[in-house]
């Protein structure tokens, strides 16, 4: 049997793509080996339309955001969702929600106190980077 996929908040994926060595960085890494990433077409497209932000040129060439973009296209698992979710006082926010709820997710992992706050959804947990990394050395999400 498969593990159970994660959602993985835009703000960790930006993270882990301009700082390679950071905890975001290895946390995705280890999602991105095991395919169990998932998105939705609109939390991806959030991903996607912040990557390409000018304000990232400095950081991040546009031939490796082309790369990390295909990449995660291509190893997620993906799901629809219908935007009837409003459990966050950040209502971008509460996509994400839906998705963790639609794929059953194992966590939703992010650096959003809009979301960090609520603790679970349903049972999912809601966790930091950092906490999600402890979480997995320890084996609990594996």
């Amino acid at each position: 049997m498969k593990a159970k996929p994660v959602v993985i908040d835009t703000n960790v994926l930006i993270s882990a793509a301009l700082s390679p060595s950071g905890v975001p960085a290895k946390l995705v890494k280890s999602f991105v080996l095991s395919g169990r990433i998932v998105f939705s077409e609109e939390t991806y497209d959030e991903f996607s339309s912040r990557l390409w932000l000018p304000k990232f040129d400095r950081y991040i060439s546009r031939e490796r955001r082309k790369m990390i973009l295909l990449d995660f296209s291509n190893i997620a698992e993906w799901v629809e969702i219908k935007g009837d979710i409003k459990l966050c006082r950040d209502v971008d926010d509460n996509k994400f929600l839906e998705v963790a709820l639609k794929a059953n997710a194992a966590m939703l992992i992010s650096g959003d106190r809009d979301l960090t706050v609520l603790k679970q959804v349903e049972g999912i947990p809601i966790v930091t980077p950092a906490e999600a990394l402890a979480l997995i050395t320890k084996q609990k999400y594996v």
